[in-house]
C-alpha cells in the first residue's frame, strides 16, 4: 500500500499557529496497519483525515471559540517499515518523547494496536491515568492471528498498563465476554445505552482523575462513518459521542487522545471529514477552560 506524502498540516492552519515550539497541540500521523482482518486501508486514514481537515469551519459555535490559536502543530509521520513487535517498541520511545514535550498530544492511526505503546508512555507521565475506549469491539482476545498485539487485543494490552472504561461495544467473542469479569475494565455495551443522562455519568464515575481517550471510530454508528474495517451497526450517535466526551474533559482531565481505524473509502469523502471534526471538536472540549470566546 501507497501511503501519500504528507505535505499539509491538520486544519490547512497559517504558519504562525502551526509552529513546534508555540502550538499547544500536536497532531502526530501514525500510518501503520499489519493486523487488520477484513477490509483493508486504516494506513491512509491519517493522510484522509488531515486532508479532510483543511476544510473545517474553525469557529467551533457549541463553545463559541476558535481553538486552533492555540496552535496546532502537525508532526511528521511515524516510521513504521518494520515488523509489528519493531513498530511498537519504537510508538513507545517516540510517544514518550512527545508526551515530555508537556504539550498535548492527537495521535491519527491506522490500526487501533498502535493504542497499547502510546499509553504506556503516557502511564508513565501520568500515574493516575485510566483509559475510555470508544469502540465497538472489547478487542480483549489475549492474542489474535498468532500477535499479542493485534487490533483484536489492544485492550488485553491496556488493562495490562492501567483501568479501561469502553463505551459502545456491541461485538466480542465468548473468550472476551468471559475474560472481562477478571480483568480492571467496566463495559458499557452499546444495547444499554439508552438515556445520556444515566449512562454518561456513570462512564465519567468510572474514570481516573487523568484520562486517555481512544476512539475507535467503529464505535460510532456506521451510517455515520461507514468507512472503518469491521462496521457494526447499533453505535453511538454523534451527539451521544460530544456529549460524552465534553462531560468527561468537564469533570476529569483528558490528557492524550487518539482516532484509529478509519478506512477510507473512493469517492466516499464523508467519513474522512466527520472524523476530521470529531478530533476538532474533542480538542475544543479538552481545552475549553482556556479557550477565549469569541463573541461578546
Amino acid at each position: 500500500m501507497s501511503i501519500p506524502e504528507f505535505n499539509f498540516t491538520f486544519g490547512g492552519l497559517p504558519d504562525e499557529y502551526t509552529a513546534f515550539e508555540t502550538a499547544r497541540i500536536l497532531i502526530w500521523p501514525v500510518p501503520f496497519e499489519a493486523t487488520t482482518t477484513f477490509l483493508k486501508g486504516t494506513a491512509l486514514g491519517p493522510h484522509a483525515i488531515i486532508e479532510a481537515s483543511r476544510h473545517l469551519e474553525l469557529y467551533d459555535e457549541e463553545l463559541d471559540a476558535e481553538v486552533y490559536r492555540l496552535g496546532i502543530h502537525t508532526l511528521p509521520p511515524a516510521p513504521v517499515n518494520a515488523s509489528l513487535e519493531e513498530v511498537i517498541e519504537r510508538l513507545y520511545h517516540e510517544a514518550r518523547r512527545w508526551v515530555e514535550t508537556g504539550k498535548f498530544l492527537c495521535t491519527l492511526g491506522g490500526e487501533h494496536s498502535i493504542t497499547s505503546p502510546i499509553v504506556r508512555a503516557f502511564a508513565e507521565r501520568y500515574p493516575d491515568l485510566s483509559v475510555l475506549q470508544i469502540d465497538a469491539h472489547a478487542d480483549l482476545r489475549q492474542s489474535y492471528d498468532g500477535t499479542p498485539y493485534s487490533h483484536a487485543s489492544v485492550a488485553a494490552r491496556l488493562v495490562e498498563i492501567c483501568p479501561v472504561v469502553q463505551v459502545g461495544v456491541r461485538a466480542l467473542s465468548l473468550e472476551e465476554a468471559r475474560a472481562r469479569h477478571q480483568l480492571p475494565v467496566t463495559t458499557f455495551f452499546a444495547k444499554d445505552l439508552h438515556d445520556p443522562r444515566a449512562w454518561i455519568p456513570q462512564v465519567v464515575e468510572c474514570l481516573s482523575p487523568q484520562v486517555y481517550l481512544t476512539i475507535d471510530v467503529d464505535g460510532l454508528d456506521p451510517s455515520l462513518i461507514p468507512a472503518t474495517g469491521t462496521p457494526e451497526p447499533g453505535g453511538l450517535s454523534w451527539s451521544e459521542t460530544l456529549r460524552l466526551i465534553r462531560q468527561v474533559a468537564e469533570h476529569r482531565t483528558i490528557v492524550g487522545m487518539d482516532v484509529t481505524e478509519l478506512c477510507p473509502m473512493p469517492g466516499h469523502e464523508a467519513s474522512n471529514f466527520i472524523v476530521a471534526k470529531l478530533i476538532y471538536k474533542a480538542l475544543g472540549y479538552v481545552f475549553h477552560r482556556e479557550l477565549p470566546r469569541e463573541t461578546p
